[in-house]
């Protein structure tokens, strides 16, 4: 049967009866299967539908789980519960120090997960089968160093393993990802690269290693209808958040420090009131980002500068108010904003006081230099953007410089020794051997 032919057949069924399909052809193709687990609505259900699918076959799988340390109570409960299910056979629950972003603070960027020297702060208690640093060794070892403190990166090089622990024998990773909350994620699913057996969603890693995405058509309504149906366990976070009025979009179980996931940080308080003085004692500026979250000042929702400034002096303001406590990072901030200024002005002749203070949506894409304005400078300020992602730059070998400096000034009292992780990885080490000298 054509690839062609087979979109038709699946177009033809519910969701759930393509996904159980899929599923059986994973579990006839490969035998050595595992799923990534997070703990959320879509994985979750992709796992118990793999369960029931896989109990018929006759089947048995493995389960990666990459703890995150600042999890709902409820996400630990219902993770547990998921290790127990009938065709589970190996589950690798990992607890390891990696680097996650934090953007409630302008100088702790990042804060680490199971900080091996933080263990009293802890968030969640460190689960009794979990694999801790101190457990791994060998070729998982180096995987673990490789990544650098990026969870992300350990969770793609794990399938490297795996691989190698089944003798190398082909292996398949299931990841619950739904292609409805990303174009990004529909368009990379239904691309014709590294297709297996022309099979649009199974894709090769390398080698005889691949992920599938058995759930990528679903929609949210798909997720909710299938638990009903099929009488599915499922995540209270998810229960507590739809009494609490929470738009299913908003519901996030991932960590809320986050540049889009910190709006959920108000609602981590409410949920689990014990829970959040941990993550205060635990997160630098998670208190300050649960008041503020939902403002401009860290949040993405819409609300108003003072009425008297234009962006253009709200944008100055920012930044003296910023010198006042930081001559380095206001220079650093007037440094970025001035390579961005110099773009325009070189190749569109845009100088900053030709610069609009204001521009809609359908204007910038009309035309491309009109979306260089004041508010979006401001906006950027007001965010903590410290590399000004949001003006569409990187975290660049002048800006690590610039952070280590504010390391020196700030180190007693912001916490800005743990700079680490992703874009942040070399900064430990120069403090390091910056400190031995």
């Amino acid at each position: 049967m054509t690839e062609a032919s087979k979109l038709k057949q699946y177009k033809k069924m519910d969701v759930l009866k393509a996904t159980e399909q899929r599923l059986t052809y994973i579990f006839t193709e490969f035998n050595h299967v595992y799923f990534s687990l997070s703990g959320g609505k879509d994985s979750g259900l992709m796992v118990q539908i793999a369960n029931r699918v896989a109990k018929k076959m006759g089947k048995k799988f493995d389960l990666f789980i990459l703890d995150i340390e600042a999890n709902y109570t409820s996400t630990v409960k219902f993770i547990e519960r998921m290790k127990r299910l009938s065709n589970v056979e190996n589950v690798y629950h990992f607890c390891l120090p990696f680097f996650e972003d934090n953007n409630v603070s302008i100088f702790q960027p990042q804060w680490m997960m199971w900080n091996p020297q933080e263990e009293e702060k802890w968030i969640q208690a460190m689960p009794k089968d979990a694999i801790k640093e101190s457990d791994i060794d060998g070729e998982l070892r180096d995987i673990f160093y490789k990544s650098n403190g990026n969870p992300d990166r350990f969770m793609r090089y794990f399938i490297y393993w795996y691989h190698q622990q089944k003798n190398f024998e082909p292996v398949a990773c299931g990841i619950g990802i739904r292609a409805e909350e990303s174009i990004h994620r529909l368009s990379s699913i239904l691309s014709k690269r590294n297709k297996y057996h022309k099979i649009s969603w199974i894709k090769r890693f390398f080698d005889d290693t691949y992920n599938f995405y058995p759930i990528y058509d679903w929609k949210v309504e798909d997720v909710w209808g299938a638990v009903a149906q099929l009488d599915l366990d499922f995540n209270q976070f998810y229960e507590q958040s739809y009494k609490m009025g929470i738009a299913f979009q908003h519901m996030r179980i991932c960590q809320p420090y986050g540049l889009q996931q910190r709006k959920s940080l108000s609602q981590f308080a409410v949920i689990e009131p014990e829970l959040w003085q941990k993550v205060v004692n635990r997160v630098s500026g998670a208190d300050f980002g649960r008041f503020y979250s939902k403002t401009s000042l860290l949040g993405h929702h819409q609300s108003s500068k003072p009425k008297h400034l234009t962006w253009q002096e709200y944008a100055i303001y920012l930044l003296e108010t910023i010198g006042l406590t930081s001559t380095g990072l206001r220079d650093h901030y007037y440094r970025k904003i001035k390579i961005l200024m110099d773009y325009y002005q070189k190749n569109y002749g845009i100088t900053p006081d030709d610069m609009p203070d204001e521009s809609t949506r359908k204007e910038w894409l009309a035309d491309e230099k009109l979306w260089h304005d004041w508010k979006g400078i401001a906006r950027a300020l007001e965010k903590n953007d410290y590399a000004l992602t949001t003006r569409d730059y990187a975290l660049t070998k002048e800006d690590e410089k610039e952070l280590y400096k504010l390391y020196f000034q700030f180190q007693e009292v912001t916490g800005i020794d743990e700079l680490e992780g992703k874009v942040y990885q070399k900064i430990k080490q120069k403090l390091l051997r910056s400190e031995s000298d």
